[in-house]
């Protein structure tokens, strides 16, 4: 703060006046000169800038708070040792501790993340998106406690029927897998001579994510361990990387695998026609798993066209096909 600043309206004062205020809050500790900005040049001289002494705040209040008026359920302990922080984030803690004095058996009742957020503190994001990963932490507590389960992307799926075991088909694209739906609505049983149960729409590489948590988001039909996942998408380094990833995302039991059958028919349409040249910027590191579905003349077809800088789109497959 400038000199003319920390005299404010004292500057009409006379000098001595001004000098005495000045001396008194650096005696006091108040202020500090910045010894670099140089002095006023008068007798005796002040400092023309001068940095400002913030107070150390009284926190016996909230040493009292935590020890005497927090339930024992909280470990104050962290707190304790820092006090600056339970400043900052008691708010969020006397939230935990009302929640857990008045209604701690919520936490007996699973709920998602979002949901027990705003039962604690009145925010739904405020758990996974704010502070209260770390405010719950620092109160002793481990996240396992909450008792919360992740929501799942939703998919979605047309179940042509619900019979145990059949086959699910995940569609990376929203054009074929209507085809597909329309072509069982139209009374067929099969897709390119394979039973399907189940189409579930991927969207792309948001089918990771949906599928991540599989056990959550699917109906119980399609959870039986007897069913079998099939993929179809593009046969490009992208189609072909976001089954990889799927492949990856599903936990045991639950295995999946491309559709063969559609694959081997784009291949054949494929023949002699002048393929679409791949997007620009796609991520080409894949695995090798995909081709390891296949026989090896297949493989080296395949390798061919996307080595050459071409794909081919699964629409081009439509309901003659199937």
């Amino acid at each position: 703060m400038s000199l003319e600043e920390l005299l404010g309206k004292r500057s009409a004062t006379s000098y001595a006046e001004q000098h005495r205020f000045v001396m008194g809050l650096l005696e006091a500790g108040r202020i500090k000169p910045l010894k670099r900005s140089g002095t006023n040049g008068k007798k005796p001289a002040l400092h023309l800038e001068y940095w400002l002494v913030e107070e150390a705040p009284d926190h016996a209040a909230y040493q009292e708070e935590l020890l005497y008026h927090t339930t024992p359920r909280i470990d104050v302990d962290y707190y304790l040792r820092h006090l600056a922080v339970y400043e900052k984030e008691r708010a969020a803690v006397r939230a935990v501790h009302e929640f857990l004095r008045e209604g701690s058996d919520g936490l007996l009742q699973e709920m998602s993340f979002n949901e027990r957020s705003f039962q604690i503190w009145g925010e739904e994001k405020f758990l996974l998106q704010g502070a209260g990963k770390t405010v719950w932490k620092h109160c002793g507590f481990e996240m396992a406690e909450l008792n919360c389960y992740r929501t799942a992307e939703p998919f979605s799926y047309y179940a042509h029927h619900r019979r145990i075991p059949q086959k699910i088909l995940v569609v990376e694209n929203k054009d074929t897998f209507f085809s597909m739906r329309r072509h069982l609505l139209e009374g067929a049983r099969t897709l390119l001579g394979e039973e399907i149960g189940t189409l579930v729409y991927g969207a792309g590489k948001r089918v990771v994510s949906s599928f991540r948590e599989f056990s959550l988001s699917a109906e119980p039909y399609m959870k039986e361990a007897a069913n079998e996942l099939l993929y179809f998408g593009d046969l490009d380094y992208e189609g072909i990387g976001i089954y990889e990833n799927l492949s990856e995302a599903l936990a045991a039991p639950w295995e999946i695998r491309p559709f063969a059958a559609a694959y081997l028919a784009m291949l054949r349409k494929g023949d002699g026609i002048v393929l679409p040249q791949t997007k620009e910027r796609q991520n080409r590191k894949i695995a090798g798993d995909f081709f390891a579905c296949f026989k090896a003349a297949d493989v080296l077809a395949m390798t061919r066209i996307l080595e050459a800088g071409r794909y081919i789109p699964q629409e081009i497959l439509h309901m003659e096909d199937f």
